[in-house]
């Protein structure tokens, strides 16, 4: 698999003349706000690699892409944060993978060569090929055999589980979902849609435009005719209101609990809430995407309405 983002040496190069554009308060700020996208990033890679994998490394090497970007951020291109971020938090925890890797490329490709044609003589000989054949079916030596399997056992002792003979870019493959997690998915992605439409008329401009339009925060405001740290209230009050919405609706477990729930705020939630149940169906839901979970809503495409 053949690797688009950013390396560490890549952004450190970028970045390393940069003057900051941010102050360190604003850069504590986004740091302290896109934390959560860090575990959510490692939560993902982690579900794709070897087990023996440790969290820590992989969340320290995504804190420190995370700072570095706060670092080299500048708001006026164009770029919303979190994608900036994200891009250089992905390539930090493929570099960390790279440097867990003990065996250079040169050998995985030997491994994966081997592998291959022993699978293949195998189809054809109707039996395991003996070393010599093996040997002579990739134009090599036994002897060559055999040093290439020393060497990915030697990459392999810092866990009993060992890499596969595939690289650090090949360990985090993109999994086609089943029917059921495909299913799953459009149906998760059929409520975030309806969540949106059921937003407050403001809250969900600024979702549609902030996050689907992916437009500046400075159109947005002047849109608005607000400032930009009042998009950004209106942003943080509306992620606010989606993530309960759903785990209303999906993990009844992790929804939140009001003190009282006599309140205002309360018995607003619980009519946003309400106005999400009211405006869905698993037909309605399901239909926000095709059979592949593709939908197309994104740059370009009409905001998301309420029908």
């Amino acid at each position: 698999m053949t690797s688009t983002v950013t390396t560490a040496a890549d952004f450190a190069a970028d970045t390393a003349s940069a003057t900051p554009v941010l102050t360190v308060r604003e850069q504590e700020d986004l740091i302290r706000t896109h934390m959560p996208l860090v575990g959510h990033l490692v939560r993902d890679m982690l579900s794709r690699i070897p087990n023996h994998i440790h969290r820590d490394d992989l969340t320290s090497a995504g804190l420190h892409a995370l700072v570095t970007a706060a670092r080299g951020w500048d708001p006026q291109r164009g770029v919303p944060f979190h994608r900036f971020a994200g891009t250089r938090i992905r390539g930090a925890l493929l570099d960390e993978l790279r440097a867990l890797d003990w065996a250079t490329r040169s050998v995985r490709s030997k491994a994966r060569n081997t592998d291959v044609t022993r699978q293949q003589l195998t189809t054809t000989l109707g039996r395991t090929p003996t070393p010599e054949e093996l040997a002579q079916a990739l134009g090599t030596t036994t002897t060559d055999l055999h040093q290439t399997d020393t060497d990915v056992q030697r990459a392999t002792v810092l866990s009993l589980q060992g890499f596969t003979t595939s690289s650090a870019d090949d360990l985090v493959t993109e999994r086609e979902p089943g029917p059921e997690e495909m299913l799953l998915r459009r149906e998760q992605i059929g409520y975030l849609h309806h969540a949106i439409g059921s937003l407050p008329e403001r809250l969900q401009t600024v979702v549609n435009e902030y996050f689907l339009q992916e437009r500046p925060m400075a159109e947005i405001a002047a849109d608005l005719g607000v400032t930009e740290s009042r998009v950004s209230q209106l942003r943080a009050e509306a992620l606010s209101l989606l993530r309960d919405g759903l785990n209303t609706h999906l993990n009844p477990e992790m929804a939140p609990v009001p003190d009282n729930p006599e309140s205002i705020t309360a018995r607003r939630r619980a009519t946003y809430y309400a106005n999400i149940a009211s405006s869905t169906t698993l037909r309605s839901r399901l239909a926000m995407t095709n059979a592949h979970g593709h939908t197309a809503i994104g740059r370009g495409a009409q905001p998301y309405t309420a029908a």
